[in-house]
Order: C-alpha cells, then sequence, then structure tokens
C-alpha cells in the first residue's frame, strides 16, 4: 500500500543541495507539463477517473490537485522572493478535490494552467541567484521555515510521485 501512495518513496530532505541537484530539480520544472501530457494522452477516459488505490484520488482529481498545487507553489516562491519569510497560506488540499471542479470537470484548462505556470516558474527559476535559492517562507501549518532550495526540492519530488500515480492507473 505504500508503494502506491509514494511510487518513488516518501520525501527526504537532502542534507545539501548542490548545483547539479538544483539543476535536475529545475529541468523537472521545465519538462514536466509535457512528461505530464504524454502520460494522460496514454488514458483512456475511463481511466482518467480511475483511482492509484483504494481510497484515493482519481487522475482526474490528481490532475486538478496538481495545478492547485503549482499554482501556490510559484507564488510562494514569489512571496519568499519578494516579502522577508513571509507566512504563506496552506490550503486543504483533500477538500479541495473533492468539489465538483475537481471531481467531473475537464481537465484541459488544468492543464493549461500547469503549463502556463510552469512557464512562468522555470523562467522565474533562472533568473534566480545562489542567495535567493536561501530566501525562506514560514509553512504555519509545520511552523517551520522553507528554503526555496528544500521548496524545489520538494516539488521535484511532487512531479514525479504524482507521474507515478498515473502510471500505476495505466500498469492496471
Amino acid at each position: 500500500m505504500e508503494a502506491l501512495k509514494f511510487p518513488i518513496g516518501k520525501f527526504v530532505s537532502p542534507d545539501i543541495i548542490n548545483q547539479e541537484m538544483m539543476e535536475m530539480y529545475k529541468a523537472t520544472i521545465q519538462h514536466f507539463p509535457d512528461l505530464l501530457e504524454a502520460k494522460l494522452k496514454q488514458l483512456n477516459s475511463t481511466q482518467l477517473n480511475e483511482a492509484y488505490r483504494e481510497g484515493s484520488w482519481t487522475v482526474r482529481q490528481v490532475v486538478h490537485h496538481l495545478a492547485d498545487s503549482h499554482m501556490n507553489a510559484f507564488i510562494r516562491f514569489k512571496l519568499a522572493l519578494s516579502e522577508d519569510k513571509p507566512v504563506i497560506k496552506p490550503y486543504l488540499q483533500d477538500a479541495f478535490v473533492e468539489m465538483d471542479d475537481e471531481k467531473e470537470f475537464d481537465i484541459l484548462p488544468s492543464l493549461s494552467i500547469i503549463r502556463g505556470v510552469h512557464e512562468r516558474w522555470i523562467k522565474l527559476l533562472n533568473c534566480m541567484s545562489e542567495s535567493d535559492f536561501e530566501r525562506v517562507y514560514i509553512h504555519p501549518e509545520y511552523n517551520k521555515e522553507y528554503n526555496l532550495k528544500l521548496a524545489l526540492a520538494q516539488y521535484d519530488w511532487h512531479c514525479k510521485t504524482h507521474l507515478g500515480h498515473i502510471q500505476i492507473v495505466l500498469n492496471k
């Protein structure tokens, strides 16, 4: 069950994030929309409404969640770059995916959001200095500071995990 929930494993915070890792994380952000769309093109309409494990979200909900999550991520980066240790606004992702627009709505608008956000995000990432990546935001749910290097590592993992969820449905 754990392998279905975390197909690439749980996120493990790296002790050190070097330049090579940063380039890999940026490449994930850059190529994620294409990778996502390629996986989705392999699905039929029935599979879009299948969950990757019992009690989990459907692929449709995953796609809408990715749009929600990555919009928030991009804004968190912008906040951290423009304010001193901003406190970000968390959201209830499980409540979001239960809304009708995520359970039943066409995924194309969310794919457009993902593509647009990732285009903006990679432009931002490529303009950031090493010191910019040390800037932080505060996540009030965990009462923890996240520097943008760590945040980028988490979103690399997030992208790959949800691609893994879609692959699980493809493999059924």
